[in-house]
Parts: structure tokens; sequence; C-alpha cells
């Protein structure tokens, strides 16, 4: 393999492995989100886009 094809295999697998750390960021960061607003509701407080209970 000629050094131009190692340079475009090391910036497939760098950008492969940016994009796997973002999307893995993104994923904890959503669970840690609906942890926190499950938190929230058990505490009693709501959002205020949820319309449970108005004009009943």
């Amino acid at each position: 393999m000629t050094t131009h094809g190692l340079y475009v295999m090391a910036a497939y697998g760098i950008s492969t492995l940016a994009l796997a750390a973002l999307v893995a960021w993104v994923l904890l960061d959503h669970r840690a989100r609906r942890r926190d607003l499950a938190d929230l509701d058990a505490a009693g407080l709501r959002r205020r886009s949820d319309n449970r209970g108005i004009g009943t």
C-alpha cells in the first residue's frame, strides 16, 4: 500500500472514530436527559407542553 493509501485509510479511520464518539455521546446524553425528566416527573413537576388535566 502506498503512503497515500495509508493516509486515506488513516483519515477514514479517524473520521469513523470521531463519528462513533459523537453518536455515543448523543445516546448517553439522551439517556441522562430521560432520567432527569423521569426524576422531575416523579417529583410532581410537569412540562409546560404536558396538557394532562387542563381543560377537563
